[in-house]
């Protein structure tokens, strides 16, 4: 993995995908509520260093790194993915050609 960016970034991505994934009504899921939880637990404030902050972050960006591709994969697999086996005259179509009629009309 690159360098991980500031880790404020990481969470406005991470929270930008989960509204991907939840729809309309993101800040009900219990991920997202959990992810800012978490967070604000660990932010380093002027009383205490956090030593998981690292651990934190990195968990964030591979979480991250985890819903960007599921998005991704399921994208493309509604682009790609067979929708059945066709008839030969959809087929046909499809690369341009058009069956010749048989004879009697029954083509």
């Amino acid at each position: 993995m690159a360098a991980l960016g500031a880790p404020l970034r990481t969470l406005r991505a991470l929270l930008r995908e989960l509204r991907h994934a939840g729809g309309r009504s993101y800040r009900d899921i219990p991920a997202y509520r959990h992810v800012l939880a978490a967070f604000r637990a660990h932010r380093v404030t002027s009383e205490k260093l956090c030593r998981a902050q690292q651990e934190l972050h990195f968990q964030a960006a591979t979480y991250l790194c985890l819903l960007r591709s599921v998005r991704e994969h399921e994208a493309l697999h509604r682009e790609y993915h067979g929708r059945g086996e066709r008839s030969p005259q959809e087929v046909a179509g499809l690369v341009g050609f058009r069956l010749p009629q048989q004879p009697g009309g029954k083509g």
